[in-house]
């Protein structure tokens, strides 16, 4: 009995399949050390290779796997479907490592840039860069991937081969159908490589004042300053226009309006701001001033401007400074707050009456 078993044809298959994917196993396990070691001082490439190990732990032995099928007799029973088998999970094991592999890469160059600095901006490019790119290759490699399983089943080759032929009306269908996602994967496309957002950007969109915490492959998160989330589609932010406050960099020019009657000096006041801003520690030491820029009936509008080095800087700034300046005319300058006069007129002489003797 043992020696029919022996005799079987599928013993030496097998035999040769296990002694390969032991090899390969070996072989992935020494080149792994090897390249680790060659890796050290490359951190990218150090970072793909510790992403790709597992997958690559896999697909070395199935490709020895298959290597063993392919050259085994073809009368072997069975010996299709296993190979076809074989194929399949080749290629599921290769969009995985694919994939891997992009993320892998794009972990490591984020991590060469990192964006936890105050001067981020070009950490911030890499990383929208980086992101989306990464997001889109993963859409294709999967997509690709499950094209050329499906190419392996006659039978799906033949219903592809049938909707081509018949592709006029399903055509236009799916086109108008799949336009959304076409726009938004273009859109994609243009954000990574133009830029118009990035990571972290600070944008005021649809009235919102927000920080953009995500960029997915269809969408952008906005992380809005009361902590909800406002999603919008990619295609947005090619098509609408919105406000970018970090577009080249952090810092920003903060505007203060108060309002004052016309009895008001402007010396002191001007006293005031200079000692307000230089004592806040939100003002980066660039600029301030005050001017008059416009006038009422009733009041007489002065503008402060002063600057900060990001945008939640010059807020905070830009309130230090309202308070302050309330408090110093509250405290000094009472009588030249807004106010409404009404003041009787005078009554001729003539009409007066004639004082009694």
């Amino acid at each position: 009995m043992i020696k029919d078993l022996f005799d079987h044809p599928w013993v030496g298959p097998i035999v040769a399949a296990i002694v390969a994917a032991a090899i390969a196993l070996l072989a992935h396990a020494l080149g792994g050390m090897v390249l680790r070691r060659v890796t050290r001082s490359m951190p990218v490439l150090a970072t793909l290779l510790e992403r790709i190990r597992r997958p690559a732990m896999f697909l070395l032995p199935l490709i020895a796997m298959s290597l063993v099928w392919q050259a085994s007799p073809d009368d072997l029973p069975l010996v299709d479907k296993i190979r076809h088998l074989n194929g399949l999970l080749v290629i599921g094991v290769s969009i995985w490592l694919g994939v891997k592999a992009v993320n892998g890469f794009a972990e490591g160059i984020v991590k060469q840039n990192p964006y936890d600095v105050t001067d981020n901006l070009h950490a911030r490019r890499v990383l929208t860069q980086a992101r989306v790119l990464a997001r889109t290759a993963n859409s294709v490699l999967i997509v690709a991937g499950g094209a050329f399983m499906l190419m392996t089943f006659p039978g799906a080759r033949q219903v592809g081969a049938s909707l081509l032929a018949s592709a006029g009306v399903i055509g236009i269908v799916a086109g108008l159908a799949a336009k959304p996602v076409f726009s938004n994967l273009i859109a994609g496309l243009q954000i990574a490589l133009a830029q118009p957002i990035r990571m972290d950007d600070v944008l005021v969109v649809e009235g919102e004042w927000g920080r953009v915490e995500e960029i997915t492959g269809t969408f952008v998160v906005l992380r809005i300053w009361d902590d909800r989330r406002l999603i919008l589609p990619l295609s947005y932010f090619i098509e609408k226009p919105f406000q970018n406050w970090t577009r080249h960099d952090s810092q920003l020019l903060g505007s203060v309006f108060v309002y004052a009657d016309y009895g008001m000096p402007l010396a002191p006041l001007r006293a005031e701001v200079e000692r307000i801003v230089r004592a806040a520690p939100e003002w980066d030491g660039r600029f301030f001033n005050l001017r008059v820029t416009d006038t009422t009936e009733r009041t007489m509008q002065i503008r402060v401007l002063c600057t900060a080095a990001s945008s939640s800087l010059a807020f905070d700034l830009r309130c230090t400074v309202r308070e302050g300046l309330i408090d110093f005319m509250q405290r000094e300058y009472p009588q030249f707050l807004p106010k409404v006069r009404i003041e009787g007129e005078p009554r001729p002489a003539a009409a007066q009456a004639p004082t009694p003797a």
